[in-house]
């Protein structure tokens, strides 16, 4: 029983005890951790005071070192204040002084106006009997004397002027004359260009003449692809070793002439290949023309035209106007112009341009409607040029009113440079106007793709679009075009017109 007892008691006993133990070890750590925080907390204080003494220092040398700072500014700008006192002083008595010598200029100019006033009255009484004095011997009154006076110095300034004006007009007629042989002499001097005796044929030079056989192809078809290709007229005749190509079109003769030698130079000649050489040369050509608008530009010295102009200068290079080269003609008149001007005193730049571009309009195509210089205006306009450039190109020819002094030089300059011995000749520019109207009435019916004047004009070679021309088609429109040729043009002999219809396919095999 009292182990039970003891059993039962024992554990309560070890709970009491454990309770009473775990609550002294609370009761002994508190008083602890209340010890640390008094600690804390007295150390907390310290450094607050510390801190609170360093800030009172840290604010009381600054507040010194602003008091400081201030005293010397104010001391500085005392002494400014002073030396500004001083300065004021020096110039009030400066200006004391010199109102002194003012008020005694003014007393000296006062005595002496009256002086003056005093001689000028003794000078009148003195006049007004001299005066009276010539009225009695002149017998005349003193206005008539002075209408005479006026009317004798009238007369005489008159004549002095007449001589006057009538040495300027000497002088300036000799220079004037003078001055145009001068401007003729330099025009001949600079650029002395050839006629040209044949422009509408080449010669190409054969290595042997079995060449021709080869140029001529089975059945003729590598010739008749040529001719089609370029829209020349190649003559193949009893002439050893050469080639005639005959164009009145500069730009297509040269592309054929190229392309025939180099065809003679490669050695395969049939129409696949004269194609294909055909197109690589007209790209050619056509850098060529690009080249050609810049070096003009260049040797100028002109400022850069848009890719337009630059084209259509570069065309000008193979066109001539009565046997004179268009582009040769063109930089002479832009260099007369740019002469003129600087003598004129007005800018010599636009003037040079307005020369260079006057004829531009021989290198468009054109309806047909427009002259040359209307074409040069609207490509003038179209490419941004001065207005005053604009009327000189269209006013070259006097078809419209000048509205500057740049017209009037470009007139004068193109008059100067086609005057000059051996620059034109009539007679081969007809010609080829002919060949260009052949070409146009052919070009202005419905359905035709191109057409070229070969044989010397005595052949029209028509190109036409097979889908719009048929076979019935076709010979009415070669009698169309043979009846407005007869009606429009006059022309000696015969003019063949021929209507070419081609069907072509073109597939790739992949």
């Amino acid at each position: 029983m009292i182990n039970i007892i003891l059993f039962v008691l024992l554990p309560v006993v070890g709970v009491i005890a454990g309770w009473l133990l775990r609550w002294l070890f609370s009761k002994l750590q508190l008083s602890s951790n209340e010890q640390k925080a008094e600690r804390i907390k007295s150390e907390a204080i310290k450094e607050a005071e510390t801190a609170k003494t360093r800030m009172l220092l840290e604010a009381k040398e600054s507040l010194l070192k602003d008091k400081n700072q201030a005293e010397k500014e104010i001391r500085e700008r005392r002494g400014e204040i002073q030396r500004m006192e001083r300065r004021l002083l020096q110039k009030e008595e400066a200006l004391e002084d010199k109102s002194a010598a003012v008020d005694k200029k003014r007393k000296e100019l006062a005595d002496r106006e009256g002086r003056l006033t005093e001689k000028e009255k003794e000078i009148s009484g003195q006049e007004e009997t001299l005066v009276r004095k010539l009225e009695q011997i002149s017998a005349m009154s003193r206005e008539e004397a002075k209408r005479q006076l006026i009317d004798s110095l009238r007369d005489e300034a008159k004549r002095d002027a007449q001589e006057m004006i009538s040495k300027i007009e000497q002088e300036a007629q000799m220079a004037a004359d003078q001055k145009a042989r001068e401007f003729l002499i330099a025009s001949i001097q600079r650029i002395a260009v050839e006629v040209t005796s044949d422009v509408t044929i080449s010669t190409v030079s054969l290595p042997n003449d079995e060449m021709k056989g080869r140029i001529i192809g089975r059945e003729g078809r590598n010739i008749r692809t040529l001719e089609t290709l370029t829209g020349v007229d190649v003559v193949i005749d009893d002439t050893p070793e050469a080639v005639v190509i005959s164009c009145f079109d500069p730009i297509r003769k040269e592309v054929a002439k190229i392309a025939l030698e180099r065809l003679i130079q490669d050695g395969r000649i049939h129409p696949a290949r004269i194609e294909e050489i055909v197109q690589k040369v007209v790209k050619e050509v056509g850098r060529k023309i690009i080249e050609e608008g810049e070096k003009v530009l260049f040797d100028l010295a002109l400022p850069g035209l848009p890719q337009e102009g630059i084209k259509a200068l570069g065309r000008l290079h193979y066109r001539t106007s009565y046997g004179q080269n268009v582009l040769q003609h063109s930089k002479e008149v832009a260099i007369l112009s740019g002469m003129i001007a600087s003598e004129l005193g007005v800018d010599p730049i636009k003037a040079k341009r307005a020369g260079l571009l006057h004829d531009v309009g021989k290198a468009i195509e054109s309806d047909g409607f427009s002259n040359h210089a209307e074409l040069g205006a609207e490509l003038a306009k179209r490419i941004g040029e001065d207005k005053l450039v604009v009327n000189a190109i269209l006013a070259h020819h006097g078809d419209v009113e000048t509205e500057s002094i740049y017209a009037t030089i470009v007139q004068v300059a193109d008059s100067v440079s086609a005057a000059r011995p051996g620059a034109r000749r009539e007679s081969i520019d007809d010609y080829l106007k002919r060949l260009e109207n052949l070409e146009k009435i052919s070009t202005s019916f419905p359905g035709v793709e191109k057409a070229f004047a070969i044989q010397a004009g005595r052949e029209l070679r028509v190109l036409v679009d097979t889908d719009k021309i048929d076979d019935v088609k076709a010979k009415d429109l070669a009698k169309s075009i043979a009846k407005r040729i007869e009606d429009e043009l006059k022309y000696p002999g015969r003019i063949k017109v021929t209507i070419i219809r081609e069907m072509r396919v073109v597939e790739y095999a992949r």
